[in-house]
């Protein structure tokens, strides 16, 4: 009887994945390869954006223990004006330069800056959140999508190992067993796919609330620090 089942297929001790692979059906295959893509396509933005995260965290605490030490504002403008600035950084810059074109030639605008300086920082929060949502959308499609997709290639590879019981005309374990390993095991894979990817996905998008909501909070401080201002230059 087991002379009947490839050896590749169940070896002693267990069982051959990559045999499992290249014995199934050509749309098998095609899933469990575009399982497989999207899985290191997740992993890559999952290692990209933990380093994002990470950098942008202590870019924003370096940013505020200079902001908070006491040195001027004029200071720290020129020393951020001409860097390629992000998070709590790019939301000073931002108003700094807002602040300094309404206060070039004779006659200050200061009319409505206030206004202006909150709406310029409320753009560039928005662009950082942009940034930092970017591609998490790949990984919630991954997450919702890949179980259905494995589970495509799942019923294909049951509906094959039925067509082979019929063609010989045999319910025997040796028969059925290879098609329907092959079967589940793109199931396997589509689940391999989405787990990460949802874990990642809810993970990433609580990191983004948190880094939007700090800069919310800096934004209403330093609109209150300018306002000051504007009313004693007034």
């Amino acid at each position: 009887m087991n002379d009947l089942v490839p050896a590749a297929i169940a070896p002693q001790g267990g069982v051959s994945f990559i045999a499992l692979f290249w014995h199934a059906h050509i749309v098998v295959k095609i899933v469990m390869f575009g399982l497989i893509g999207a899985s290191v396509w997740c992993w890559a933005i999952v290692i990209d954006k933990f380093m994002l995260f990470g950098r942008i965290r202590r870019q924003m605490n370096r940013f505020e223990t200079v902001f908070w030490s006491g040195q001027s504002l004029e200071d720290l403008y020129g020393t951020l004006h001409d860097r390629k600035n992000h998070g709590l950084a790019a939301l000073f810059v931002a108003a700094m330069q807002e602040w300094k074109r309404s206060h070039e030639g004779a006659r200050p605008a200061l009319a409505s800056l206030q206004q202006r300086i909150d709406r310029v920082m409320d753009l560039t929060i928005q662009r950082e959140s942009e940034r930092l949502e970017s591609r998490l959308l790949v990984l919630a499609s991954v997450g919702s999508a890949a179980p259905f997709i494995g589970l495509f290639g799942t019923v294909w590879g049951i509906m094959n190992s039925f067509q082979a019981i019929a063609a010989s005309e045999s319910t025997n374990l040796a028969v059925v067993a290879p098609g329907i390993a092959e079967a589940l095991f793109a199931t396997a894979l589509g689940l391999l796919a989405a787990i990460p990817a949802v874990i990642a996905y809810n993970k990433f998008s609580s990191d983004v609330g948190k880094s939007v909501a700090r800069m919310e909070g800096f934004a209403d401080e330093f609109s209150a620090i300018l306002s000051r201002q504007i009313d004693e230059r007034s």
